[in-house]
């Protein structure tokens, strides 16, 4: 019999344009939210079987989480236009896109960025359309700059990146982002967690956008030097990998001008179609492995949860202490 290979979404906004019959070429295209998806059967996600079309429906399903963390961001983007390698932690096909050189749809807002040298051209999903035209794009991960573009120059959040070395555990990794939420607080600076879709945690600041990119950066070089000053047989701010597999590195250069991290419920390039998720503090276990977060339970997670994990980041009103500088080369 002929195969369809769109099928319906959850908002019933997706339908197979056309029907073929096993063996022949597909042309089928699907729409999700006003957008044609081309390639919709093609797997991206080979482990967990997650095709073009399945990663649509998982943003369409979960835009109202997603879209605040992207509103007004510049992006950078991996594109994957074959999808990933099963048993890979990303395919050769893969690239990163961080400027603006293909055709885009036209709900995806282009930017211009002064830069060292030039002026880079940037896009930004503000809205649903915009989200899935990333995925026609065949964009499997979306990182986001710590600022809004309409005020660039002051970012509105602080990234304290753990990325752990091949033979640290989970345990572990749950206890130095606890510590990590303990010297903040100690500075007076409330800060929340989030998984990264891979094996390490974000601990994130949020911010009034008063300070501009060199002390955001002074500040977390600074918080980067003090954890490795307190516990240097596990924290590590150098950034080559010889030698770090039993270290944790605090990647402060999340927090320099240009430079991205991973958004909120976006997905990563990788066979089981991960992703970076917010949890509360509480949640952090042993037992809850970050790979359990995929477009496949995080959808279900989000429609059993009363309230945003993230709540009470959006109301927050703080700045980094005058002094925390010293205070931190004090530690």
């Amino acid at each position: 019999m002929p195969n369809t290979v769109a099928s319906k979404g959850s908002s019933g906004s997706s339908r197979a344009t056309k029907v073929v019959a096993p063996g022949f070429s597909r042309t089928t295209r699907a729409n999700v939210a006003r957008v044609s998806i081309s390639h919709p059967d093609r797997v991206l996600f080979p482990d967990a079987g997650a095709t073009k079309l399945d990663l649509a429906h998982y943003y369409e399903t979960i835009a109202d989480w997603i879209l605040p963390h992207l509103v007004d961001r510049p992006l950078t983007l991996v594109r994957c236009p074959n999808g990933v390698r099963a048993g890979a932690k990303q395919s050769g096909d893969c690239f990163y896109m961080k400027h603006s050189k293909v055709w885009t749809w036209p709900a995806i807002r282009r930017v211009r960025i002064r830069e060292k040298t030039k002026v880079g051209e940037y896009l930004i999903a503000d809205s649903l359309t915009a989200l899935i035209a990333l995925v026609q794009m065949s964009v499997l991960e979306i990182h986001t700059w710590n600022s809004k573009f309409a005020d660039i120059e002051r970012p509105d959040r602080i990234v304290i990146d753990l990325d752990p070395g091949a033979r640290v555990e989970w345990r572990t990794v749950i206890d130095a982002a606890r510590l990590v939420r303990q010297l903040l607080s100690v500075l007076g600076l409330e800060s929340f967690v989030k998984t990264t879709g891979g094996r390490g945690l974000h601990i994130v600041v949020p911010l009034e956008p008063e300070a501009d990119w060199g002390a955001c950066l002074a500040f977390a070089r600074a918080f980067a030097q003090a954890l490795v000053r307190r516990q240097p047989s596990l924290f590590t701010e150098r950034f080559a990998k010889t030698g770090r597999d039993d270290k944790i590195l605090v990647d402060y250069l999340r927090n320099n001008r240009t430079n991205t991290s991973i958004a909120a419920y976006s997905t990563r390039a990788r066979p089981d179609a991960t992703v970076s998720v917010p949890v509360t503090w509480q949640e952090l276990s042993p037992a809850r492995k970050p790979d359990r977060f995929t477009i496949d339970t995080v959808p279900p997670r989000l429609a059993r949860l009363r309230t945003d994990p993230w709540r009470a980041y959006w109301k927050l009103k703080q700045r980094i202490p005058r002094h925390a500088v010293r205070a931190l080369e004090a530690m």
